[in-house]
């Protein structure tokens, strides 16, 4: 038997994710929505809101993740409602038909465009695939915080070159560094891409800076004090400007 549908898209999340499912519950609450996952990878979110009754496509260019997203949806008995479609998400006017002319009530971009080759191609084509008045949720690194959390974390050298927007391990044999955004960067770049944004928030404002402490202290915090305590802070500053990430929903007019 199919595991009964999860009452709130925030149930059993991490603490850092709560700000962004807070946001989001009031959308997904009700009747099915058309879904767009750019980047979804092994469905963390896909997975989610197919058990709430949604119907989600997630766009990855990685095989292996959507083999894994088809195994978790088949284990959820969820896999009639979550489709995966290999491709990058500054192209999905080519490998999703008909997404340039809309259609997706929501599309999540969460912790894509720090990887991607062209941030704005890719915001375009989100935009795009979004019905008049769709929904975007888009979340991304944000500079402030990755600087407090190498500086806490005791690499001062690193903190000071992703403050001056460095790469801080040039040195890397491997993948390029990933962008880190500015709340005013990500706003920029959302409008660009013909979408009204709404507030930002802030993105485990604390959650991460407890992980990674000497002495390990989140080990004694209680998970829903912290929770209550990033949902209080994620739209104040400010404690806000120097949380983990950055997360806004924005509208196609």
């Amino acid at each position: 038997m199919p595991p009964a549908p999860a009452s709130s898209a925030a149930d059993q999340l991490p603490v850092r994710a709560a700000a962004v499912w807070a946001a989001l519950d009031p959308l997904v609450g009700g009747d099915p929505l058309r879904v767009l996952d750019v980047g979804g990878g092994t469905g963390n979110s896909a997975v989610r809101l197919a058990r709430l009754g949604h119907d989600v496509t997630v766009v990855d260019p990685s095989a292996d993740a959507l083999a894994t997203l088809t195994r978790r949806a088949d284990t959820a008995g969820v896999g009639a409602r979550v489709h995966g479609v290999q491709g990058d998400g500054d192209l999905l006017h080519e490998v999703l038909p008909g997404a340039g002319g809309g259609g997706y009530d929501l599309a999540l971009c969460h912790a894509v465009l720090e990887v991607v080759d062209d941030p704005a191609a890719t915001l375009g084509e989100l935009g795009r695939a979004l019905r008049p008045g769709g929904t975007a949720s888009v979340a991304t690194a944000n500079r402030a915080g990755a600087v407090l959390s190498r500086a806490v974390s005791g690499h001062p050298v690193e903190a000071l070159s992703l403050l001056e927007d460095r790469d801080p391990a040039p040195r890397r044999a491997s993948r390029p560094a990933r962008r880190r955004f500015t709340p005013a960067d990500l706003l920029a770049l959302v409008e660009a891409a013909g979408l009204r944004p709404g507030s930002w928030r802030g993105v485990a404002v604390v959650a991460d800076l407890l992980d990674m402490a000497p002495g390990d202290p989140a080990s004694g915090a209680d998970p829903e004090a912290v929770r209550r305590l990033e949902l209080a802070l994620a739209a104040t500053s400010p404690y806000r400007d120097v949380a983990a990430g950055v997360h806004l929903l924005a509208t196609r007019p």
